[in-house]
């Protein structure tokens, strides 16, 4: 069933139109169903909800002067309400910090919480297989759009991306790198601020844009290596993108 529910998300179903399951099966009856549309509450602004632990992010992220220095600041930072639900512990980043690609995910898994680094579990492996396959080994800066395990390894929130987001951001300031992979949907509408689904998403090069600007970075989103592995026949799709990103990355710079 979570197999089955993070397909659908992934493909970017993320409402439901009853309230309760209908037996399609049964003999029809004179009255249709009627539609009960559960009531809507509004939504708290996470901005407003998150303001100040915003700016006490941003004061801290920017004070760190290189990679080591954000990590424990990151750990450090108690902010994002995920670094108290659960997580053992801070899961930052893998990679050279002059990687010319940064991979940014969505969260930490259950073998990430427990190694405290990005992408080391079966989901990882595969992505670790497929960036040497297109010849970006030792090439890419893994990190994720928050820092902490959400509990139940569920997509993280709008809320919990913000609170990490100015960390994510002095992070790709300071590798600086030439181009983005946004692995899964949460990170791609995370960084692009879009509505789409990753299925409609994917393959497409967008312009990442710093929310203070002064800083722009071609990024592509792709499929996250967990759906390719409940979904093998979905492999080819996240090939091609992987393929797209290196002929770019490699391609010769035109002469001014």
């Amino acid at each position: 069933m979570e197999s089955l529910l993070a397909f659908w998300i992934e493909g970017g179903v993320d409402a439901l139109y009853e309230p309760a399951p209908v037996d399609r099966m049964r003999p029809s009856v004179a009255a249709a169903p009627r539609l009960i549309m559960p009531a809507v509450i509004p939504a708290a602004d996470p901005a407003a909800t998150l303001q100040v632990d915003l700016e006490q992010a941003r004061a801290t992220a920017s004070a760190a002067d290189d990679v080591a220095a954000l990590k424990l600041a990151i750990e450090a930072f108690d902010g994002c309400p995920l670094k108290t639900a659960g997580a053992r512990q801070a899961v930052f980043s893998r990679g050279p910090a002059d990687a010319p690609v940064m991979v940014i995910g969505e969260a930490p898994g259950a073998d990430e919480d427990v190694r405290g680094e990005p992408f080391v579990g079966r989901a990882g492996q595969l992505l670790d297989r497929m960036l040497a396959a297109a010849g970006l080994d030792g090439r890419v800066f893994i990190t994720n759009t928050v820092f902490w395990r959400p509990p139940g390894n569920r997509n993280p929130t709008p809320a919990e991306q913000s609170a990490c987001q100015p960390f994510l951001e002095r992070a790709i300031a300071m590798v600086r790198p030439r181009l983005l992979l946004l692995v899964g949907g949460a990170a791609a509408k995370s960084m692009l601020q879009r509505g789409e689904g990753i299925l409609s998403l994917r393959g497409r090069w967008f312009e990442w844009r710093a929310a203070g600007g002064g800083l722009e970075i071609p990024a592509m989103p792709t499929l996250h290596p967990a759906f390719l592995l409940r979904e093998p026949s979905a492999k080819k799709k996240a090939w091609q993108d992987l393929l797209t990103l290196a002929e770019r990355l490699d391609r010769p710079e035109r002469p001014t």
